[in-house]
């Protein structure tokens, strides 16, 4: 039975292919001063094994989704970037159950105002967080929680200076960048990570503040050739009251995506991340897809 279930997702999502044989809408509105794209990527995997399959290996399923909406504004002097995102994923194994793979949303905004060409002042809102619960599984299969929605949640608020010397990559220099670090019910439920403080946050505290902190970004996104797009974004976030090597924070996102044909694109990718409030070596996650693209926008790429 649960074959049979397996396999008629499978065959649903081959008959859904045709609705995305359109896979990039490209809509120009040489009259608006917004410029918008909305990107959407469906990745299914699947697997299953009659009861008296002699060859080894276990009933699953598997699915990965990432969401991104773009609207930046730009008028004289004036710009206003917006963005928006959502990743999820989850593979359930017989036997295992459900368990979350890939877990990130987060918006950002930033009001920016031309100083030259290639620089800009700006002030910018940063959210980022989980949408479910997060577990470590042990060997024997036990799961102890670490991560849940809100919890942790980051909010970061920026002030400072960006270049952009070309479209594609541009990189903010902020001196101040205060943050909020909000774990929800810390209670001692987050001991699997740290059980004095999770996260940076003291048990039987919600919030930590870090008024006065440092924060540069840089992003790239660019075709490198036919076909082929490569995208990264690299964060370090400093505290000045804690300053020193070891607790200065570090994110990389690197993805890379390839176009196969209208609707089918290859991707991959992973993330480096080291934060001291989390764990004191670098953490390192990395994913390799293949499934459906669907982007609109309103703009032509040069």
């Amino acid at each position: 039975m649960k074959t049979s279930r397996y396999l008629a997702l499978a065959i649903a999502g081959i008959l859904l292919l045709p609705l995305f044989s359109n896979a990039q809408i490209i809509v120009p509105d040489s009259t608006s001063k917004w410029r918008k794209k909305m990107i959407f990527n469906l990745n299914v995997n699947q697997a299953a094994f009659s009861s008296n399959w002699k060859g080894g290996g276990i009933n699953s399923i598997g699915l990965n989704t990432n969401f991104d909406y773009k609207a930046d504004y730009k008028d004289d002097k004036q710009s206003w970037d917006n963005e928006i995102g959502f990743t999820y994923g989850f593979v359930k194994n017989s036997g295992q159950g459900f368990r979350k793979t890939l877990d990130r949303f987060f918006v950002d905004t930033k009001y920016g105002r031309a100083l030259t060409k290639k620089w800009d002042v700006f002030s910018s809102f940063n959210f980022a967080s989980q949408f479910y619960k997060g577990y470590k599984y042990s060997e024997d299969g036990d799961a102890a929680l670490i991560s849940d929605f809100l919890a942790p949640a980051f909010v970061t608020v920026a002030l400072g200076f960006e270049y952009h010397p070309v479209e594609y990559f541009k990189v903010r220099i902020s001196p101040l960048a205060p943050r909020l670090t909000l774990l929800r019910n810390n209670n001692g439920r987050f001991d699997a990570v740290d059980s004095i403080a999770p996260y940076g946050v003291e048990v039987g505290q919600d919030t930590r503040f870090e008024w006065l902190a440092f924060q540069l970004t840089a992003d790239f996104d660019k075709d490198i050739a036919k076909n082929l797009n490569l995208k990264f974004k690299y964060l370090m976030f400093a505290n000045y009251e804690t300053l020193e090597g070891k607790t200065i924070d570090h994110r990389l996102d690197v993805m890379l995506n390839a176009k196969v044909n209208r609707f089918i694109t290859v991707s991959m990718g992973g993330i480096l991340l080291y934060d001291y409030d989390q764990d004191d070596e670098v953490q390192l996650s990395q994913a390799f897809n293949i499934g459906f693209s669907y982007s609109i926008q309103n703009y032509v790429d040069k």
